[in-house]
């Protein structure tokens, strides 16, 4: 009788426990089959290092998932309770958990641009990253200077002047000084084409040297089809022996310059002088785009010397000095 009365006993917990299972196992079903829309768009904040009970619960929190519970053991499921990434995340479109949890995963946060114009030197890259909120400027350039990620660089090197390509980049706040300088290595390694660098080889020119005479490029003008003739005339001087008496090195070398470009500065030597200096200055002057880049290792055949600014952007190009003088008298003194 007491046997009897125990196995109704358990067989009525183990049809409770099964019929419990079934109940859990389609309120799990419909979880994951339901999709769920935020109230309004919404965006969560997750901290690097936080736990995934802590997010599960943010998430519900904010209603962007309806069970804690159950989204921790859909991630336990896919092993990916500790893959998530942190970020910002806006969420305004309607997702089943399974959507959440893969943005989490593939760290799909918010982006935001941050443009590098070609021309900018390194110290005003760093205070634009500032500006923009990506980092610190100090440890920016700090960093900028550091083994680790010179090394990147296939050249002996002592800071980034120069290797940090312009770019509009797509990044996560968050990002870190770290990361955007690998980031901006990254594209110029990408950018700066082997063949560029192999034409650049073939006329005697170091990836240093080669990267050095782009910026120069960049500085001088901004019209791209006035590069390689820009080019031509720095090949043409070098092969010469000629000095550059490039205006835009004499100002990389002068500290705190004020914007008026004095003849005692241009008599003044500093490494990057090169009115006082023969051949390329030590190294990069800014950061020069692929245009430049472009231009440094092809550039135009001719037999131009000199060139000088028509005052609109342009410039007048001379083979001699004599052309030359009469061009400066012309665009610079306004004298007939």
């Amino acid at each position: 009788m007491k046997i009897n009365q125990g196995l109704k006993l358990l067989s009525a917990i183990l049809i409770g426990i099964v019929f419990l299972s079934t109940i859990l196992a389609i309120d799990f079903a419909l979880f994951l089959r339901r999709p769920i829309a935020p109230p309004q768009p919404t965006e969560i904040e997750i901290a690097s290092g936080s736990s995934f009970n802590s997010v599960a619960h943010l998430l519900a929190t904010k209603k962007i998932i309806s069970r804690p519970l159950y989204f921790k053991l859909l991630a336990r499921h896919q092993q990916v309770h500790g893959a998530i990434q942190a970020g910002r995340y806006l969420f305004e479109q309607t997702a089943r958990p399974a959507e959440v949890l893969t943005r989490l995963v593939a760290g799909d946060v918010i982006r935001h641009t941050l443009t590098i114009p070609e021309g900018l030197t390194l110290k005003q890259i760093a205070d634009r990253v500032e500006e923009q909120g990506f980092g610190s400027a100090d440890r920016f350039m700090d960093l900028a200077r550091e083994s680790r990620f010179l090394k990147m660089i296939d050249a002996e090197i002592s800071s980034l002047e120069g290797y940090l390509f312009p770019e509009t980049y797509l990044l996560d706040k968050n990002i870190g000084e770290q990361r955007l300088l690998r980031a901006m290595i990254t594209e110029f390694n990408k950018r700066a084409q082997p063949e560029w660098r192999a034409a650049a080889a073939e006329r005697g020119l170091s990836l240093h040297q080669w990267v050095t005479l782009a910026s120069i490029i960049e500085k001088e003008t901004a019209l791209t089809e006035e590069m390689p003739l820009i080019s031509g005339v720095f090949y043409n001087r070098l092969e010469r022996g000629m000095r550059l008496q490039t205006d835009p090195t004499v100002i990389y070398g002068i500290e705190n310059f004020d914007g008026n470009l004095t003849r005692t500065h241009l008599r003044t030597p500093t490494p990057y002088n090169t009115y006082t200096n023969s051949g390329l200055p030590p190294g990069p002057i800014c950061n020069p785009g692929a245009d430049a880049l472009h231009a440094a290792a092809y550039p135009a055949s001719t037999k131009y010397l000199y060139f000088v600014s028509r005052g609109d952007g342009s410039h007048v190009f001379s083979r001699t000095l004599k052309e030359h003088n009469q061009a400066v008298r012309r665009y610079q003194l306004n004298r007939p």
